[in-house]
């Protein structure tokens, strides 16, 4: 398949080949025929792509603002990292695109394959969407005209918003594609409608769908013009759908409004607001949110739970079949608007158009390629495949997340892997970040991964519920296996890991399992283990991890998809702790924050007693309620009347200890790299893997335990 993106550094916008996705469950896929460019929105991404890094911070100060606070507490390198790996994530571009659906995922009903559908998918020639993002298009529809589908159904939520009734006067500022379409849907409802523009082309279309205009460009008072219209009683409302830094439209919506009047924002503007504008009158102002609701809800898109008809009318979905009704019935003209039509191929071609002719509407993608051809799950990245010496680890990739692609995968080739295949769910992001990295291979086909006979060695980065089949799978097809913690989020999964492993153990060319604890290989983690060697008495140790808010609806706090943030994040600190005590657990204590007013607090609020079998005993709080500008993770250590003391793995501070006061490096370093080294030498030199397999199991079950025991606390 072919997918369109956009790169936010270079601000180059590109067709890339990627194998093509899998029908998950709840998800369709589709072959594209057309697919809309909006020109709006995707104007503005473009731009800022092409933007320099300081026009970039100057557009996102609330960005810029978290960027200095992770400088003080991770250092400046480790932030400019950060920043330059979040740009370099290429941006799929596009969400109006028409189909025919190819194949269908489990739980998916009220589709067949043949069907022709709209949705939001990206422009690609082969798109997989949730099943609440997509509409069946009638009979009578074409193609072209569905494609107005999704843009349009972002001005008609605008239009639910301010409630329009018979013979109202509205004011639709900013007529490009958004605004058009407005005016339209407005003069279905039976409203008098002003158009405001500065383009006198675009007005010309607003008045042929029987709108008044108004145009500031040649001398016209928006403000006088809307009193005029409004028979000097003030328009009943506004929708906004300009895009523009200006306050301007808001302070005129404002000020050409009758007294309770509705302004609705449905594009961007300034929004520095007088508040005697809107006291006076007692004027409504609402930002209107994309196509309606459920749009950006979880469990409405991704896990595919409707709203119930009754209680919610108009779902996105519901709006798509709205403006789809409309089409029908010939009610919406939307032929008028279409400018420009390109091959897909020639997509860059388009991009190009829109950034220079801002007088460009309707810009019109055609998937003319043959649908056998789209659909490949593996694809070449380098026309020289290597000859991969089998001696050595031949590494296979599931997963190719921030994480992955930014870390894992950097450090696991600078000490010297060999990169085979990618595997991924999508394969956009396999192909972008596998490329980056020399992989030979892209895939979505992860158990055909797993069972090549050239690969050895599979590292598992994905979300946490998929851990434990992909380590299962991978044991069982006898490759050595690197996850990315936790290895389980249940006990029923961490039982099966530990059968599957101990039944290949025996054999002499036992694969090794390694749990991605990197934390215990930091420079400054292995000092303060070399120092504590030495003492033979029980230790004392306090680790706060100031993790930071996640939203409860984040898949890492869903008990079911991430285990919640003690499985998946607090046993770096679980396993830090068993390592620099270097005894096993024996006990565990363990608080969460209580409920407040009936309000379910999750469980990233806790402290964690643990106990050791040489006396040593230490608390770990992990706490998600602190202050970015608080070091993110602090590790102390107290014993034999000294003090050891580690900020963030960076400022490393010795209180009592002959020979040696600090380690403070430039660079925050978390052991990822000598992580990945120590594992790919237990590989190629056939040694133990760097943490004891029995030490793995032993943190992963007393992580599952705590949690199951927070979750149990009122």
């Amino acid at each position: 398949m072919k997918q369109v993106l956009q790169d936010m550094s270079s601000g180059v916008t590109c067709c890339v080949t990627s194998p093509t996705p899998n029908p998950s469950a709840g998800k369709i896929v589709l072959n594209s025929t057309i697919s809309l460019i909006s020109a709006g929105t995707e104007r503005m991404l473009v731009d800022f792509g092409k933007a320099n890094l300081l026009d970039k911070a100057r557009s996102q100060p609330d960005k810029v603002k978290m960027v200095l606070e992770k400088v003080k507490t991770d250092g400046l390198m480790t932030t400019l990292e950060a920043v330059q790996s979040k740009l370099a994530q290429p941006l799929p571009l596009g969400y109006c695109n028409v189909g025919i659906v190819h194949s269908i995922g489990k739980g998916v009903d009220g589709f067949k394959e043949g069907d022709r559908v709209v949705s939001n998918g990206p422009h690609a020639d082969v798109v997989r969407v949730p099943k609440n993002l997509c509409s069946l298009i009638p009979d009578n529809v074409s193609d072209e005209e569905a494609s107005f589908t999704v843009i349009a159904s972002i001005g008609l939520q605008g239009i639910r918003l301010a409630e329009p009734t018979l013979g109202e006067a509205f004011v639709v500022t900013g007529v490009g594609l958004i605004g058009l379409l407005t005016v339209q849907l407005l003069r279905a409802q039976g409203c008098r409608v002003l158009a405001i523009d500065f383009d006198e082309a675009k007005l010309a279309l607003a008045r042929q769908f029987g709108a008044e205009t108004c145009n500031p460009g040649k001398g016209e008072d928006p403000v006088a013009v809307g009193m005029t219209f409004s028979r000097g009683k003030g328009v009943d409302g506004v929708i906004i759908t300009a895009s523009t830094k200006s306050n301007e439209p808001v302070t005129q919506a404002a000020r050409m409004s009758r007294k309770r009047g509705r302004i609705i924002l449905v594009g961007v503007t300034g929004l520095e607001l007088n508040r005697s504008d809107f006291y006076e009158k007692e004027l409504t102002f609402q930002v209107s949110c994309s196509y309606g609701p459920g749009r950006y809800d979880k469990e409405y898109e991704e896990v595919g739970k409707d709203y119930p008809y009754a209680f919610v009318r108009w779902t996105q979905q519901r709006n798509f079949e709205a403006i789809l009704d409309m089409m029908s019935m010939g009610q919406l003209d939307v032929k008028s608007l279409i400018t420009h039509r390109f091959d897909f191929d020639d997509a860059p071609k388009a991009y190009e158009l829109l950034t220079s002719d801002k007088a460009a509407l309707g810009i019109l993608l055609e998937y003319n390629s043959d649908v056998s051809v789209r659909h490949d799950k593996t694809i070449d990245l380098v026309s020289d495949v290597n000859n991969y010496n089998p001696i050595k680890p031949v590494m296979g990739f599931v997963g190719a997340g921030n994480y992955a692609s930014r870390v894992l995968i950097p450090a696991f080739k600078s000490e010297g892997a060999q990169l085979h295949t990618i595997a991924t769910s999508g394969g956009v992001n396999g192909v972008t970040h596998g490329g980056k990295a020399g992989f030979a291979k892209a895939t979505t086909d992860t158990s055909m991964m797993i069972a090549n006979p050239e690969i050895n060695t599979i590292a598992i980065v994905t979300q946490h519920n998929t851990h434990a089949k992909f380590v299962c799978e991978a044991l069982a097809a006898g490759k050595n296996v690197f996850v990315e913690k936790p290895l389980a989020i249940t006990l029923g999964e961490l039982e099966e890991v530990e059968l599957t492993y101990r039944s290949k153990a025996s054999v002499s060319s036992a694969p090794k399992l390694m749990v991605g604890f990197n934390r215990r290989f930091s420079p400054q983690i292995q000092k303060m283990k070399e120092l504590l060697s030495f003492v033979k008495e029980p230790k004392t140790f306090l680790m706060t991890m100031n993790a930071g808010a996640i939203p409860a609806s984040h898949w890492t706090q869903d008990n079911e998809v991430g285990g919640g943030r003690i499985i998946g994040e607090a046993c770096h600190f679980i396993d830090l702790m068993r390592f620099l005590a270097g005894s096993e657990i024996v006990s565990v204590q363990c608080r969460r924050m209580g409920n407040a007013d009936g309000i379910d607090i999750t469980e990233d609020k806790a402290v964690i007693t643990l106990s050791f079998a040489d006396g040593s005993f230490g608390t770990i709080h992990y706490l998600a309620n602190g202050a970015a500008s608080f070091p993110k993770e602090r590790v102390e250590v107290f014993t034999a009347g000294r003090v050891l003391q580690l900020d963030n793995f960076r400022k490393l501070k010795a209180f009592g200890w002959p020979g040696f006061s600090k380690m403070n490096l430039w660079k925050q370093d978390k052991g990822q790299r000598e992580c990945a080294k120590c594992f790919l030498n237990s590989i190629e030199q056939g040694i133990e893997p760097p943490i004891p397999v029995e030490e793995i199991f032993e943190v992963a079950r007393v992580s599952i335990e705590i949690a199951t025991m927070l979750r149990a606390q009122k």
